[in-house]
Formats: C-alpha cells, sequence, structure tokens
C-alpha cells in the first residue's frame, strides 16, 4: 500500500424495516464505515451474499422473514458463517436475548440504545473478526513451521513474533472498550478465553437515575440518546480512575466490581470514595443538561461487599467476563433504598471502610426474600487520601398546605403499581418532599405511585413517584419523597406554592 493510500473501511449492513432506526445508525456509524442498508430479510440475505460485508446490524421483528430466522439462515451458509450479527432490537427480555444466541448472533443491544456502546461493540466486533483471522493466519504459519524441522530453532522465534504481534493486536482493539485488567487476564493466562469462573471477595458498586425511565418514554429519542451517553461518559472515567471493573450498563444503570480480576487491599475503601466522585460529577451532568434545555437527574448508588463467581460467562460463540451471586442481588435492594443523590452501603463495606468513612445516618430494613434485617449507612464522605465529601443538603420545611390536594396512592410491587388504590391528601408541600395523610401505611422507603387531582377532581398525572421516608406513627401522616416528577406534577406544585406562599 502507497503511504498516501487510506486504509479500507470495512462494511456495515444495518437491516431494519423502520427506516428511522436505520437512519439513526448509519448517522452514528457513516464516518468510519461503508453503510448498506435494507429493510427486509430478503434484501438482507442477498447482500450479505455479495461477499463483501464485514458485519450486520439485525432487527429481530420484520414483516416477512425476521432477524431470527435471516440470522439461522447465514449461519448455515458456509459463504456467510463467520459475518458478525449484531441484534439491535426493542425485545430486552432474557429470553429474548438467549433466542438471539442460541441462532448464532455474536451481541444483543436493546433499543434505546447508547451510541457509544453502538460504537463500541462494532469496533469489538470488527476487531475479533479481524484478529481471528490474522491467529488462523498465525496458526497456519505455525502449522507449516512444525513441518520443518530443519530449523526448529530459528523459526520457533518467527512464530513467537507472530503470536506476539497477534497479542498486541488484541490488546489495542479492546483495550479501548474493555478494564485493562480484563484483557490482561484473557491475555496473560493460558485459561484466560476458557468458560468458568473463581470465587473471591468483592465491593459491588450499581448506580440508577432517578426518574429516567419515565423521561425516556416522553422526549425524542434523540435528546434521551445525548442526556444518556453524556452522564455514562462521565461516570466511565470516573470508574476507570479508581480501577472499577465495568460489567455492564443496563439502560441508564451501571454494575461495576472493585475486587476482580485484580483483588486490592483498599477495594471497598476505593469503591466509596469512586461512588461518592460520581455523585459530585453529577453537578457537572447536570450543568450540561441545564445548558441545554434538559431535565436534571439524581443518582443512587448501592454498595456492598460479599463473595461472588466471577470470570468468563457465556458459550464457546458469545463470551463476556461476567459475575454472579447473591452479594449481586443484595446490592440491587441497597440500590434501591436510595431517593437519589445518595450513597448508600452496607454494613459489610462499612466495616471493611472503618473510621475511613463519615455516616451520616444508619437503619435497618427488611428487603424482601431476606431472611434477617440488612443494615444500611448512608455516607456523606471519605477521609484519608480520598478526602472527598457530599455537600450538606439544606433541610427544607414541608409548608403546610391551607387546602390539600386529592391524591390516591399505589405501593410499587418491583415495577409496577399494586392492584390496591389508596386514598388520601398532601397536607404539606416543599418539593421534592410532601407530607401526606391518608390509609396507605405503607413500610419506610417503599416505593409508591402518586395520583394528583385539581380541586374539580380532575386527574393532573397519574406518574408521579414517590419513596415514602417514616413509618405512619398512628395518625395517618407520612412523608414521602418524590423520585420522579413529570412536567405536569411540577408546574402543578409551582401555582399551588403561588397561591399559598411560603410564609
Amino acid at each position: 500500500m502507497k503511504m498516501h493510500d487510506k486504509p479500507a473501511r470495512s462494511r456495515i449492513l444495518i437491516v431494519d424495516d423502520l427506516p428511522g432506526n436505520i437512519k439513526v445508525l448509519a448517522e452514528l456509524l457513516k464516518d468510519d464505515y461503508d453503510i448498506s442498508m435494507t429493510t427486509n430479510g430478503q434484501d438482507a440475505l442477498r447482500l450479505a451474499h455479495s461477499g463483501t460485508l464485514e458485519l450486520i446490524l439485525l432487527d429481530i421483528v420484520m414483516p416477512g422473514m425476521d432477524g431470527l430466522e435471516v440470522c439461522r439462515r447465514l449461519r448455515e451458509n458456509p459463504r456467510t458463517r463467520g459475518i458478525p450479527i449484531i441484534f439491535v432490537t426493542g425485545q430486552g427480555d432474557t429470553e429474548d436475548e438467549a433466542r438471539g444466541f442460541a441462532v448464532g448472533a455474536v451481541d444483543y443491544i436493546t433499543k434505546p440504545f447508547s451510541a457509544p456502546i453502538v460504537r463500541a461493540r462494532v469496533k469489538t466486533h470488527l476487531g475479533l473478526k479481524l484478529a481471528r483471522e490474522q491467529i488462523e493466519k498465525s496458526n497456519q504459519e505455525i502449522r507449516h513451521l512444525n513441518d520443518n524441522l530443519v530449523a526448529v530453532l530459528s523459526e520457533q522465534k518467527k512464530a513467537n513474533e507472530l503470536l506476539d504481534r497477534a497479542n498486541q493486536f488484541i490488546r489495542s482493539t479492546f483495550g479501548r472498550y474493555m478494564s485493562e485488567d480484563v484483557v490482561a487476564t484473557i491475555l496473560d493466562s493460558p485459561d484466560g478465553l476458557r468458560l468458568g469462573g473463581e470465587k473471591r471477595e468483592v465491593t459491588v458498586m450499581m448506580s440508577d437515575l432517578r426518574g429516567f425511565t419515565l423521561l425516556s418514554e416522553r422526549r425524542a429519542p434523540e435528546e434521551v440518546v445525548t442526556m444518556l451517553n453524556r452522564y455514562l461518559e462521565v461516570m466511565t472515567e470516573i470508574l476507570l480512575k479508581y480501577n472499577g471493573t465495568i460489567i455492564e450498563f443496563m439502560g441508564d444503570g451501571i454494575l461495576a466490581l472493585f475486587g476482580a480480576p485484580i483483588s486490592r487491599p483498599d477495594d471497598p475503601q476505593r469503591a466509596v470514595a469512586c461512588a461518592l466522585a460520581m455523585q459530585l460529577a453529577m453537578q457537572q451532568v447536570n450543568a450540561a443538561n441545564r445548558a441545554n434545555g434538559f431535565p436534571e437527574f439524581l443518582m443512587g448508588v448501592g454498595l456492598n461487599t460479599g463473595m461472588v463467581v466471577a470470570g468468563n460467562i457465556g458459550s464457546d460463540k458469545r463470551t463476556k467476563y461476567g459475575v454472579v451471586g447473591s452479594a449481586i442481588n443484595l446490592t440491587a435492594r441497597i440500590e434501591s433504598l436510595t431517593v437519589g443523590g445518595e450513597v448508600l452501603i452496607s454494613d459489610v463495606t462499612a466495616k471493611a471502610c472503618g473510621t475511613l468513612i463519615a455516616v451520616e445516618q444508619s437503619w435497618e430494613v427488611m428487603p424482601k426474600g431476606a431472611g434477617r434485617p440488612l443494615t444500611v449507612h448512608q455516607v456523606s464522605g471519605i477521609g484519608g487520601a480520598y478526602n472527598l465529601h457530599l455537600p450538606k443538603r439544606e433541610k427544607i420545611p414541608l409548608h403546610p398546605l391551607p387546602t390539600p390536594i386529592v391524591a390516591s396512592f399505589r405501593v410499587m410491587e418491583g415495577k409496577h403499581a399494586g392492584i390496591t388504590t389508596h386514598s388520601g391528601t398532601l397536607v404539606a408541600l416543599s418539593p421534592p418532599k410532601a407530607e401526606i395523610l391518608s390509609d396507605l401505611r405503607a413500610e419506610r422507603l417503599s416505593n409508591v405511585q402518586v395520583a394528583l387531582y385539581d380541586d374539580q377532581d380532575r386527574m393532573i398525572t397519574r406518574d408521579l413517584y414517590a419513596k415514602v421516608l417514616d413509618e405512619d406513627d398512628g395518625d395517618g401522616r407520612q412523608t414521602i419523597h418524590f423520585t420522579s416528577t413529570p412536567t405536569e406534577a411540577e408546574q402543578f406544585f409551582q401555582q399551588i406554592l403561588k397561591v399559598n406562599p411560603v410564609a
């Protein structure tokens, strides 16, 4: 190749029955790749047989031949068997994902997708394809060298150089998208690519944005992706700075580990410091949101230390570095207790950190499915070399309402509201908090769906969500903290407080 020649661009096929989805993906990738597009499975098969495709982004639900059938046929044909296929679909259930991998997909991206994730997955699988080809080429050369025993020493040196070049290529490819520790473990260990894992103690982190799911249903997809990308970019930089291993992005949620694949003595303390740094960085994220006319968010972070099995999980066709164990489920329960803007940690993590951390408050809860109470601690800072502290929250007194706001409440059961509706009123208000009077009698830190009504008994919204902050003392009064407030509720509260200003 001449010095002034540009390297050949990989050709990618995008298959989706909705032209709008194709356009979004094409805009993300067109600067780096040659893009082909089609809206049906038959054309996809025809284009794949042209022999010039390097990767396919494939929707599942399409009229006529669906994506699963397209993938199955491509895998059956020797000419197209080696083309990496990534499903990009709105079907996000575990069973749907399993069906996709069963027919031969190499990856699975759920809509609405994040631009960095799409780019990273495309680059990773193109890199994998090239790496496999280079390794196969290297293996062929090595086999040829082994047949020529006349010059064993010199030929072995050549073989080692070939393998070193292949490993270096893999490092440079995967190092952009995976933790360096994970890449090193896979390449430096003779068994690094085998399925299986090992037991080890880690500190697990889970984070989540309050109200993002509701907002994503009400905003344009481009705005949702822009906000999500900005948030994930900031958080990823912090996690890598504190040597956290990012296991997965779950929409607006993040699952990360401290202690695998590399264990360090300060894993719990470093995890707490990282969580505090992430909370402090939300000021930067929200400042950018305000500048672009987007809403601000609160993030909840939960930490827990315990034994897990960490390692390569999956099948021979697709493997990822993952983690399983009850410590993961307990971390999810702790994170679900956060109102937003908080870092909650388990008692095990708190004891591992000792006097280094500042605990604002502690309490016991009884998580569903747990056999005994769980002690959680709200951390506001960490000393030592980390020296990170969250700003003190200003305590705003609740403003009594001369005319209570009529409301109804339903306790959330997982992601769905319960069937029992409780009537009541909001008797005091200072967003994001309110005092309610009702027959709700919900346990502390329960999540509730709130429906609001005006003085003409017209519904304002049923998409207001809150967390109960205290137990009912027998008078039917409880304090709630809004965790997701739609625009119509914000405007309604502003009108109420304008008519009844705070004294």
